[in-house]
């Protein structure tokens, strides 16, 4: 049996990353890409391919451009045809007063974080509905359901992928396609390395579990709404250590 193939996008560090190294000790084929990190992409391909001796190829370029991801999505096809699940994670966070937000930093949000996601949906669609067969886990955050103070514009942005996973799980259910999302709380990653210690001892005192999550428990979870049931499409599901 050939192994799937997944493309992660965001994939360079974070959860990105460690999604990647667990699909890959599975066996699947997997596609990373990032923006700009390209370097250390190659880096964690060749640290794959010596671990599990995977397929792996790095595609770099910014999903936040249609004509970048038109073109990922051709060199997909040439080597593979179609995925068997595709997982946008590429994000970034901005943190301050809305009404000191730029419109050239309201537009970098919404782009890189919720119009990425329409695009890969969008090019990933078709060869899954040709083979009636595919996935697709969006990256969501629980400040998508509640929203967070200062963080206007990722709190949008993570609804619109709440509201877009929703929609399109039920325009694709037919076609045995499913969509979910993951709604994170406070991870351990480099977007929240930016926080003071006080302000990361504030925020592990808010979250019952007492803790951050760690990029592997995020991963997991992935690997694991991967392979659920197929019965299991349109669900935000939340993983937060207790916190909404």
């Amino acid at each position: 049996m050939s192994p799937k193939n997944v493309l992660i996008t965001g994939a360079s560090r974070g959860i990105g990353k460690s999604t990647a190294y667990i699909f890959a000790e599975k066996g699947w084929n997997v596609f990373l890409n990032c923006r700009s990190s390209v370097e250390e992409l190659k880096q964690i391909k060749d640290d794959l391919q010596h671990r599990s001796g995977c397929g792996c190829h790095v595609l770099p370029g910014d999903v936040g451009d249609p004509f970048s991801v038109d073109k990922i999505f051709q060199e997909i096809s040439e080597r593979c045809g179609a995925l068997d699940l595709l997982v946008n994670n590429a994000g970034i966070a901005h943190i301050g007063l809305l009404m000191d937000m730029t419109n050239e930093e309201w537009d970098r949000i919404i782009r890189t974080n919720l119009s990425s996601v329409f695009y890969c949906c969008r090019a990933a669609i078709p060869a899954m509905v040709s083979r009636h067969s595919g996935r697709i886990i969006n990256i969501s955050s629980m400040w998508g359901t509640a929203g967070a103070s200062c963080e206007a514009a990722y709190s949008a942005s993570k609804s619109g992928v709440n509201g877009l996973t929703k929609a399109l799980a039920k325009e694709l259910a037919p076609s045995n396609i499913q969509v979910n999302a993951i709604s994170f709380g406070v991870i351990d990653t480099m977007m929240n390395g930016q926080l003071t210690d006080e302000e990361r001892n504030a925020l592990t005192e808010e979250i019952p579990m007492g803790r951050f999550g760690s990029t592997e428990e995020a991963a997991r979870i992935i690997y694991n709404i991967a392979t659920a049931p197929s019965y299991l499409t349109g669900q935000i599901i939340r993983m937060d250590g207790g916190y909404l």
